[in-house]
């Protein structure tokens, strides 16, 4: 008997954490209101990485919560909320890896090495295993979930990258922030946009190509994610309706992998 009492006692803490996490993302959320700003115009964010240093603390409790979700209650949460998870968590340890080497930084490729990209250091644990970025993303999110705006959503920490968004996400309000994620995306005109009579577009559309054209929202081209998105593409009505016609070529942009770091 008392050795099963010291047994059970020994995981109340893990199970306590686990029954205790919370959902709403408290903690994450004010840091990222905290250490995230919107540029003028609403589509790309930057993000203050000095802050987030100063709150070095407070972020580590952050990511000690994400650890200590055991899978097995992972698994029992409802789609939604697991997939608001792992895009939250990616996002915070992303920062996380970011602060590792901050200031002295100009790119997160920085971090990586010849025979590493800094996507597949394991450098944290989640749902019972030691992890790195690309397992969250290309092993628990993109094959679970099959929604391309994953993309929009998961912050590389470069400029290239959609925007950080200054919230943490939510089940609750995960459709909303999905959706405005891709219109904020494809508004920017800077990395998206009609010119020369061609569509000009971030290669985050070459590189994922397939997961925009598996038939997820209706799309089972690329250029259906562009008809879609004409309002946001190009301001004028022959643009548009070409977008939606699916009559325009399609180009890729060069991708800029600079920090996305408040000042730049």
């Amino acid at each position: 008997m008392r050795r099963r009492n010291l047994i059970l006692f020994a995981l109340w803490p893990a199970a306590a954490l686990a029954q205790s996490f919370d959902h709403g993302y408290a903690a994450w959320d004010a840091l990222l209101k905290a250490h995230v700003r919107w540029l003028p115009d609403g589509k790309q964010s930057r993000v203050d990485y000095t802050g987030f240093a100063r709150d070095r603390a407070a972020l580590r409790r952050v990511l000690d919560a994400f650890g200590g979700v055991p899978a097995a209650d992972f698994e029992r949460w409802p789609a939604a909320q697991r997939m608001a998870f792992l895009i939250n968590a990616y996002n915070a340890f992303t920062v996380e890896l970011v602060l590792t080497r901050y200031p002295d930084l100009a790119s997160i490729k920085d971090l990586g090495s010849l025979f590493r990209s800094p996507w597949k250091i394991e450098f944290f644990s989640l749902l019972g295993a030691k992890r790195h970025l690309d397992w969250v993303e290309h092993e628990a999110l993109r094959p679970k979930f099959a929604d391309p705006r994953i993309h929009a959503a998961v912050n590389c920490a470069s400029i290239g990258c959609p925007a950080l968004r200054p919230e943490a996400f939510t089940a609750a309000r995960l459709e909303t922030q999905l959706e405005d994620g891709m219109q904020r995306f494809l508004g920017d005109r800077t990395r998206n946009r009609v010119r020369d009579g061609r569509i000009e577009v971030n290669p985050i559309f070459k590189w994922y190509r397939e997961d925009f054209e598996k038939g997820q929202l209706g799309f089972s081209r690329l250029e259906d994610v562009f008809a879609r998105h004409a309002v946001q593409l190009s301001d004028r009505a022959d643009e548009q309706a070409k977008l939606r016609e699916r009559a325009l070529p399609v180009t890729f942009l060069d991708y800029d992998w600079s920090l996305n770091a408040v000042g730049r």
